[in-house]
């Protein structure tokens, strides 16, 4: 029997119309008594969800702040930082998708350490090694209402933009964990149609990608199988059936999807479409998918297991080399029945660029977990030909 630990974050999650009825009572649990909403401007402008949030902190809303902007970028979470420091805020609320979720850890980590966050990222020693710095002052609790079906919900790390080269900043801190998720029909309601199939598409990649990793366990797989099926089989049904328990079911394989991936990592399909989609101003999940079918076949002779597995998963039970087409045909069609792009030219990449997302590419923490080893960047720069 291999040796194995699987070290279970705390979780406290409510969900349902109710769901709600606990914040006040979470807050206080924390010794919260000025908790602000983080959040973009698009659910400040919707109005009846954010107000929903509100009446049910009521005095322990310290106030709302609406600098979120897609892809975290470093001058948005510095602006949140400030709004934080300025509303004394002993507790914040992320309300949104991963960028909101994303911006609000950001922010807290900011405030406690006082520094550079390019001092504060992960980022490679001089032997290229990548290491995280411990990030050791305390940090405001957490707590998440998440409205699209994102996997940043349960993570400790986040990634910011960094305008001045288009990479991201990592930032690893266990202390930003959210300490109480909410789940909300209403809120679940106000991302358009899109936005959910993306950021479920990003969730599916990740999901793949935590599957046929280096790493993970019996729980992991359950949790990554599971999660990969409910959106195979919910994702087409947005478009059809936009019902509360379409994007419940979603939300709860985005949840699964991140524990799960906490235990295996991901590969190199999620670092490059976060340096095309910073570059490109496309949603995530769309750069992620289109790249995904080129990813698996690079990947196919070290990942064979996981892609076994994630067959399984597809209820497409095969082994060895047909698993590779039973995989991507099932990919292949459900972005088929997505209408999603299928080449990068499509979403205004041009090829000019190539060897600069690669290399950007290459400065991912993910990369180096990658079930195959990437030697150089000229390997990632073959794969996004193949996607152009």
């Amino acid at each position: 029997m291999s040796p194995m630990k699987h070290l279970v974050p705390a979780l406290r999650l409510f969900h349902g119309t109710d769901s709600l009825a606990a914040l006040p009572a979470e807050l206080k649990r924390l010794g919260s008594r000025r908790s602000v909403i983080v959040c973009g401007a698009s659910l400040i402008h919707e109005g009846a969800a954010l107000d929903l949030i509100r009446g049910a902190m009521g005095e322990l809303c310290a106030g709302v702040i609406g600098s979120v902007r897609a892809h975290s970028p470093l001058d948005a979470v510095e602006a949140t930082t400030a709004q934080i420091q300025r509303l004394e805020a002993d507790s914040v609320i992320a309300v949104g998708g991963g960028s909101a979720i994303v911006t609000a850890r950001s922010a807290s980590i900011l405030l406690a350490e006082r520094a550079d966050p390019r001092k504060l990222c992960t980022s490679r020693n001089s032997e290229g090694i990548l290491q995280s710095p411990k990030l050791l002052a305390p940090k405001l609790p957490q707590l998440v209402i998440p409205t699209t079906p994102t996997t940043a919900t349960l993570k400790a790390g986040s990634a910011i933009l960094d305008p001045l080269d288009g990479k991201r900043l990592a930032l690893f801190d266990p202390q930003t964990r959210a300490k109480a998720v909410f789940i909300h029909p209403a809120l679940l309601k106000t991302p358009p149609r899109d936005l959910i199939v993306s950021s479920g598409l990003n969730t599916l990649v990740m999901a793949i990608e935590g599957l046929t990793s280096r790493s993970g366990d019996p729980f992991s797989d359950a949790l990554l199988m599971h999660s990969a099926r409910l959106l195979a089989q919910r994702l087409p049904e947005v478009q059809l059936n936009d019902g509360d328990d379409v994007r419940s079911d979603l939300m709860f394989a985005s949840l699964m999807c991140g524990h799960g991936t906490d235990y295996t990592g991901a590969g190199i399909a999620i670092p490059l479409g976060h340096a095309i989609s910073a570059r490109f101003h496309v949603d995530n999940g769309t750069a992620n998918a289109i790249v995904l079918p080129h990813v698996i076949r690079f990947n196919a002779d070290a990942a064979i297991v996981g892609l076994e597995k994630l067959a399984s998963a597809f209820n497409r039970p095969s082994k060895g080399p047909a698993t590779i087409c039973a995989v991507i045909g099932v990919i292949a069609s459900l972005l088929d029945e997505l209408r999603t792009p299928r080449r990068l030219r499509d979403i205004g990449v041009t090829r000019e660029t190539l060897p600069e997302l690669a290399a950007i590419s290459m400065e991912d923490w993910f990369v180096r977990q990658n079930v195959r080893p990437v030697r150089s960047a000229n390997e990632l720069e073959e794969i996004l030909e193949r996607a152009w």
